[in-house]
């Protein structure tokens, strides 16, 4: 069994609660927002990956042609699926899936996005070179990721044992630092970075697919 099936299970089997959860701080998830609304236009053909619940991308909608949005549960897909119909948002296509998809077609998107995904991937920097390659030329990379590797030692010590218990899914310990330069070796120029909020470790990175680039 791979690890994409176990951390599936652990999200299918926390759906629910996880719809219900109030976001733990709304105005930097608000701040997020803004700044990628600012990247966005209204021709983009957007990918989210690891969408959860569909929460962010169809407050998104709006600023795009179209989203589709995926996730490796199918619980989460179909409360995102069940919000887009309540919400009428027709722009957005929520699909169960993972990067590395074949129907996923090279070079076909403009904005891929990633929010609080990135430390929960075994093949990081695979995974990226895979999201470069989906991207059109000159295409953006946007994401908001916990750096769990900056935080502090305890937070490190209990994830391992939380998942051996089955309460987490698989995290990579990955700093600021690394992460901008797993980003930076997989063929992208980073063009924008923030931390939101301000004194936490949630690196937001915006990264253009450089031109040329071959990975």
């Amino acid at each position: 069994m791979n690890t994409t099936t176990v951390d599936s299970r652990f999200w299918d089997r926390i759906a629910q609660r996880y719809s219900r959860r109030p976001v733990a701080d709304e105005a930097a998830y608000q701040q997020t927002l803004d700044r990628v609304r600012a990247r966005l236009s209204p021709r983009a053909n957007v990918l989210e990956l690891g969408c959860g619940t569909g929460t962010t991308a169809l407050k998104l909608a709006p600023h795009a042609e179209h989203i589709t949005a995926t996730d490796v549960s199918a619980n989460m897909i179909d409360i995102a699926q069940a919000k887009a119909k309540e919400q009428r948002v027709d722009n957005v296509r929520f699909v169960r899936g993972t990067v590395q998809d074949d129907w996923l077609t090279a070079g076909s998107f403009d904005v891929v996005m990633t929010f609080n995904l990135i430390h929960l991937l075994q093949d990081m920097l695979g995974s990226l070179k895979r999201m470069h390659e989906l991207l059109t030329p000159d295409g953006l990379f946007v994401s908001k990721t916990p750096c769990v590797g900056d935080m502090n030692l305890l937070v490190r010590g209990v994830i391992p044992i939380m998942r051996v218990f089955g309460q987490a899914p698989f995290v990579n310990f990955i700093g600021k630092a690394r992460l901008q330069q797993a980003v930076v070796e997989s063929g992208f120029e980073i063009i924008e970075t923030g931390l939101y909020p301000a004194k936490s470790h949630s690196l937001y990175i915006v990264a253009r697919k450089a031109e040329g680039s071959r990975v």
